[in-house]
């Protein structure tokens, strides 16, 4: 099985021209058609079995109203399970564009069980659990606040032990501080990474940061991984193929 992951950052785009005519945020406002189209062919070209998406627009003026992950969904022939990222009763929950951002996974087995956590603290608080017939799925974006960070993976270590099945934890943890903080807590979950030689994923245009990360239980068999050299978004694509030991 092939297991993409990709913050898409909603399809905006990076590069010097992102911060015109706003540093920061200027790019974040354009329309993001043409960007998107470069994303979905990208995808269609890997032939993912699962995709977990960070960042994707469920529907706001950005992306024309349309919900990035059922148009990536309906490009590949995979199944798509969204949410709103940000806690309810935020704020966040409220705002123009801002209400339409959320994560998502995409599949190719369509009898899936879909549930959605939210952390307690931080402002990115969506979990979003995949539970497949052999194998269960977590896609999280950690919060930027180191504290907020350590309590969510927690949570997560939590989420990771009660699974009955091999587990995937897939996402942007935003370990900003170094990797001992993915060190930890994939120790505590019993998880390895599949980036083995610590490969960098951001910024796209000369990355330094590894701040996307798959990590798998024991009942997995890492076959390969790959960081393809795609600049759609300012971070890399992460692609990590795998067996089942028990199917194995």
């Amino acid at each position: 099985m092939r297991l993409l992951l990709y913050n898409l950052r909603y399809g905006a785009g990076h590069g010097p021209a992102f911060n015109f005519p706003l540093p920061g945020i200027g790019g974040y406002m354009r329309a993001t058609g043409r960007n998107l189209g470069r994303i979905v062919e990208f995808i269609q070209s890997t032939h993912p079995d699962i995709a977990g998406l960070i960042e994707v627009d469920m529907g706001s003026v950005r992306a024309a109203t349309h919900n990035q992950a059922e148009v990536i969904a309906n490009a590949t022939g995979l199944v798509p399970a969204y949410h709103n990222k940000y806690a309810r009763g935020s704020i966040n929950q409220y705002l123009p564009i801002v209400r339409k951002q959320g994560n998502a996974f995409l599949t190719r087995q369509a009898d899936t069980i879909q549930r959605f956590h939210y952390f307690d603290l931080g402002i990115k608080r969506l979990i979003i659990e995949l539970e497949m017939t052999h194998l269960c799925l977590f896609l999280v974006h950690l919060s930027l606040r180191y504290r907020h960070r350590q309590h969510q993976m927690h949570h997560l270590v939590s989420l990771v032990r009660s699974s009955r099945k091999p587990v995937i934890v897939a996402g942007d943890f935003n370990t900003l501080s170094g990797s001992e903080e993915i060190d930890l807590f994939a120790a505590a979950a019993g998880l390895h990474s599949a980036n083995v030689r610590n490969q960098s994923s951001w910024p796209s245009s000369r990355p330094y940061r590894q701040l996307d990360f798959i990590l798998y239980s024991q009942g997995v068999r890492m076959l390969a991984f790959d960081i393809p050299d795609v600049r759609f978004s300012d971070h890399l694509p992460l692609l990590f193929d795998f067996e089942l030991e028990a199917a194995a």
